[in-house]
C-alpha cells in the first residue's frame, strides 16, 4: 500500500446527476485523487437506476420493468440488455480517465437483501418470501460479480479494488418492515444468521476491501463486520447514541466508517472542518484516539448525488476531498 492509502480520504457514493457517462467520469477522476468511485446515472432511465444495474449483472437470471418494479423474466429482454449496455458505457468513459491510475477503486452493486426485496417474482410478490429464490439469486449476483471485477482489473489494471455492496433495504428486512405488494401486510423478518451467511459468501467473492453502504437509520454494524465486511457507509446524520458501542467495537477491530456528512441534494455547504465536526464528537465520546481518526474515516456524501444539480454534485465531492484532509490535519 502506499502512503496515501494510510488515510481514509474521501470518495463518492455511487450515483451522479445527468446521463453524461464521460462528464461523471471526468468529475469523480478529476476530484478524487486516490479513491475514484464508477458513477452510477440513474437519471438514463430504467436499467440505469441502482437496481436494474445489478440485474445486469446477474447470471442465468434475468428480470424486465413492470409498472410496478423489476420482476423475474425467462430469457433477457430489452432491460437487461441495456442495463448491460450502460454499464459498458460507464466502464469505457472510467477507463478512459484512469489511464495509469493507481489509486482505491470504488465499484458497487445492490446487496441480495435489497435485491430480493426489491425483484417481484412472476405473481408480483416480492421474491424476499421465498428462500430458495432467494439463495439463487444470491449465488447468481456472486456469479455476476466475478466477472465484473475481472473485467474492471483488466481494464484499470494498476487499480485497488474496493467493492461495494448497497443495502438500504436490510434493516427492514431484518426486522420484518418489507411491505407486500398489496402494502397490507409486511413480510416475515429473514432469520439474522440466513442474512449474515449469505452476505459472508457474497463478500468472499473479492479478495480485497469490501464496504456496504446504507442510508437508512439503524444499520447493523455488528452484523455486517461479523459477516466480513472491511468497511461501512452510511448517513452520519441518522446516527443515534444507541449505536456507539458497535460504532466504538468495530473501529476498534479495524472496520472503516465511510461517514456521509456532506448533504446528497443541493444544500449550503459549511467550512470543511464544520462538516466533520460531528465525527470529532464522535470519537470523543467514544474514547477513540484521535490519531486514528483519519486512517478509521472516509468522508463521503450521506447518499448518491442522482437528485443533485450537477453544479451542487461537483462542489458536494470536492467539498468532503476538502474535509477529510481537514480531518487529518486537525484530528482534535
Amino acid at each position: 500500500m502506499s502512503a496515501t492509502h494510510a488515510t481514509g480520504g474521501a470518495t463518492g457514493v455511487g450515483s451522479m446527476p445527468g446521463g453524461d457517462a464521460r462528464e461523471a467520469a471526468k468529475t469523480v477522476t478529476g476530484t478524487f485523487e486516490d479513491f475514484v468511485h464508477l458513477p452510477e446515472l440513474p437519471a438514463r432511465g430504467p436499467g440505469s437506476d441502482m437496481i436494474g444495474r445489478s440485474l445486469g449483472l446477474l447470471v442465468d437470471l434475468y428480470a424486465h420493468v413492470e409498472p410496478s418494479g423489476w420482476r423475474i423474466s425467462d430469457r433477457p429482454g430489452r432491460d437487461t440488455r441495456r442495463a448491460r449496455s450502460w454499464l459498458g458505457e460507464d466502464l469505457d468513459a472510467l477507463e478512459e480517465f484512469t489511464q495509469d491510475y493507481r489509486g482505491r477503486l470504488k465499484v458497487q452493486a445492490v446487496g441480495p437483501w435489497t435485491l430480493a426485496a426489491a425483484l417481484e417474482l412472476r405473481g408480483g410478490e416480492a421474491l424476499l418470501q421465498d428462500a430458495g429464490a432467494c439463495r439463487d439469486l444470491a449465488g447468481s449476483l456472486a456469479e455476476g460479480l466475478r466477472n465484473h471485477l475481472a473485467d474492471v482489473r483488466k481494464r484499470i489494471p494498476g487499480a485497488e479494488i474496493v467493492l461495494q455492496f448497497d443495502e438500504p433495504s436490510l434493516t427492514s428486512v431484518l426486522q420484518g418492515r418489507v411491505r407486500s405488494a398489496s402494502g397490507y401486510r409486511t413480510y416475515r423478518a429473514v432469520d439474522r444468521q440466513v442474512v449474515e451467511g449469505a452476505l459472508r459468501d457474497l463478500f468472499a467473492v473479492h479478495d480485497g476491501d469490501v464496504t456496504v453502504h446504507s442510508c437508512a437509520p439503524e444499520v447493523p454494524f455488528a452484523l455486517l463486520r461479523r459477516a466480513g465486511a472491511t468497511g461501512v457507509s452510511f448517513d452520519f446524520s441518522l446516527l443515534t447514541e444507541r449505536e456507539d458501542d458497535a460504532i466504538g467495537e468495530s473501529v476498534e477491530a479495524g472496520l472503516k466508517l465511510f461517514t456521509g456528512v456532506v448533504p446528497g441534494t443541493d444544500a449550503p455547504l459549511s467550512d470543511p472542518a464544520g462538516s466533520v465536526m460531528g465525527v470529532r464528537k464522535l470519537w470523543r465520546r467514544l474514547g477513540l484516539a484521535p490519531g486514528t481518526l483519519a486512517e478509521s474515516v472516509v468522508v463521503t456524501p450521506s447518499c448518491g448525488l442522482a437528485g443533485a444539480s450537477p453544479g451542487y454534485a461537483r462542489a458536494a465531492l470536492a467539498h468532503c476531498v476538502r474535509a477529510a484532509r481537514s480531518l487529518a490535519d486537525n484530528p482534535e
